[in-house]
């Protein structure tokens, strides 16, 4: 449905990254309320990624009457690069708090460290984003290729989301087919991985079965995202030690 991926309480805020075309009727539709967020996110300018960044920043700065949250995203969405861009209007940045995001570069919400990772897509200023808190890491890669240097944007990540165009070998410019989603889960190791923006060709080739081929292979649990699916990603959280374990 293209609506993009809500992180809702990390560090008691709530992030929505990539909100493509849908994404505040879905979020009213899956129970997530657009007024409650802390931050927009955006990778990059391409329309199933920022489609209603503007109408969810509208919700969170209620009706642009409040100073209220954080927009950030690639320097192509915030301020244009070449023929990119910007993709969000002055008027909807004069409401928040704005950061345009280089790659490797590191930036707090609150206690969450937010890193721009390296991509290799159409827009040669798309990012990834690398979130940190409290011993966790949330790694979305947004889309781009597979590249050899990608696994150490999203070393350490607990929880690895990616798009994933296609099924299998199936390659497409500027896009990881399933093959290559694999070979990243292994160079990563993450606790979690989830394919996500998956194409037609992915849908109709059964997600769940590309899915439980890399989970064997890897040894790692891997999903394909559904619309609406909810992960407890507390589930995903290094173990913490006990006194019991240091008698």
């Amino acid at each position: 449905m293209t609506g993009g991926v809500r992180v809702d309480g990390m560090d008691g805020k709530n992030l929505h990254l990539d909100p493509g075309p849908g994404a505040l009727v879905r979020s009213y539709q899956f129970g997530l309320n657009p007024l409650k967020l802390d931050a927009v996110l955006v990778s990059h300018c391409h329309t199933d990624h920022y489609n209603d960044a503007e109408v969810l920043i509208e919700a969170m700065t209620r009706g642009m009457t409040r100073k209220k949250g954080t927009v950030m995203g690639s320097q192509s969405v915030i301020n244009g690069y070449q023929q990119w861009g910007p993709s969000i209007s002055s008027y909807h940045l004069g409401k928040s708090e704005v950061k345009a995001l280089l790659v490797g570069e590191k930036t707090k919400l609150g206690n969450i460290t937010i890193t721009g990772t390296r991509t290799q897509h159409g827009d040669p200023m798309t990012i990834g984003f690398k979130l940190e808190w409290d011993g966790f890491t949330l790694s979305y890669t947004s889309d781009t290729a597979y590249f050899p240097e990608l696994k150490k944007e999203h070393e350490g990540a607990d929880v690895l989301i990616s798009s994933v165009i296609r099924p299998g070998g199936e390659k497409i410019r500027g896009h990881m087919c399933a093959d290559e989603f694999e070979k990243l889960v292994e160079e990563v190791s993450p606790r979690l991985a989830v394919m996500t923006h998956l194409g037609m060709k992915m849908i109709m080739n059964h997600p769940e079965e590309e899915a439980e081929r890399i989970t064997t292979r890897t040894g790692v649990k891997t999903l394909a995202a559904r619309d609406g699916m909810k992960l407890e990603l507390d589930n995903y959280r290094a173990k913490q030690h006990t006194l019991d374990e240091f008698r």
